[in-house]
């Protein structure tokens, strides 16, 4: 009989007693072997690009982590590859559609990078049924209005499939972190389905407006509201994230997290923005965006 997780009873008890039929997570990774174990290597090593000791509390396998998630009762999640440098989109692309095959509560997850063949596989990723992409400005040092995605965007756009893109600065900002870019994107295509991961952090306020401001942008929860993520949230934003309540969304960067899972969850209850806010951000949310029919 296989053990459960230690973790798994407190996430439980928090959706149970909402009650919801589980979580909908819109942050999950997972990658294949080789490119999982060298953005390991990245945090393990504590570098520039993450800036602080990083222990990675979910390092198991994938089957591991996917009986994890169940117990759990990770209802639905993402394994949102990111590209991080021209020619390992399509190969990233091709083995997240492997690993989402078969498996109902797995989101088929793709990416992109500004590259001359960009257009062309995003298309085949969206005739192929994609659910959502994911790009990480970080770490893929670009801006979203680089030319070579001029006609990804106008795809997406049409498609209304929804994009994960890590700008904010947090936790280690470059020159290509920040709104400006996706402030000059939205201008251009103002009907993108865009998920902010990481609320944006720590430029919340000026991602927050873009949620208010555009129809299609959304705002993920990933990691703000935890001791660890070093960023405190302005209390004079908390009225206008309550107001937002159907563009949240549940994100927690499962499995790369220095913490038990159930902590992202207790940040977001201690808001005390109310318990619909929570079923929504946790659940219908996700349900509505990314599971009911036309997107």
């Amino acid at each position: 009989m296989t053990e459960e997780h230690p973790d798994a009873p407190a996430v439980r008890e928090f959706w149970t007693t909402l009650g919801l039929p589980g979580l909908f997570d819109v942050h999950v990774h997972f990658l294949p072997p080789n490119i999982q174990r060298a953005v390991w290597a990245v945090f393990d090593q504590a570098g520039p690009k993450i800036g602080r000791p990083w222990p990675i509390r979910y390092r198991t396998s994938h089957e591991e982590r996917l009986l994890t998630l169940e117990q759990m009762g990770v209802r639905h999640f993402s394994t949102l590859p990111y590209a991080h440098k021209p020619g390992v989109a399509t190969y990233l692309n091709g083995w997240s559609a492997e690993f989402a095959a078969g498996r109902s509560q797995v989101l088929r997850s793709a990416t992109f990078y500004p590259e001359p063949d960009a257009a062309a596989y995003v298309a085949a990723e969206v005739a192929g049924g994609v659910d959502i992409f994911k790009i990480h400005l970080q770490v893929g040092e670009f801006h979203l209005d680089d030319p070579l995605l001029d006609e990804v965007w106008g795809l997406l756009e049409d498609a209304g499939t929804p994009v994960v893109v890590h700008a904010g600065s947090g936790p280690v900002g470059n020159d290509f972190t920040g709104p400006a870019s996706m402030q000059r994107l939205l201008r251009r295509f103002p009907r993108l389905a865009v998920i902010v991961a990481h609320l944006g952090a720590p430029e919340c306020e000026a991602f927050l407006a873009l949620a208010e401001r555009h129809e299609r942008v959304h705002l993920d929860t990933t990691m703000v509201f935890t001791d660890f993520f070093g960023v405190d949230y302005p209390a004079d934003l908390l009225p206008r994230l309550r107001d937002l309540q159907p563009k949240v969304l549940l994100g927690s960067d499962f499995p790369t997290i220095p913490y038990p899972y159930v902590e992202q969850l207790s940040g977001l209850a201690a808001l005390d923005l109310g318990d619909d806010w929570l079923r929504d951000v946790c659940w219908h949310n996700g349900v509505r965006l990314l599971l009911s029919n036309g997107g």
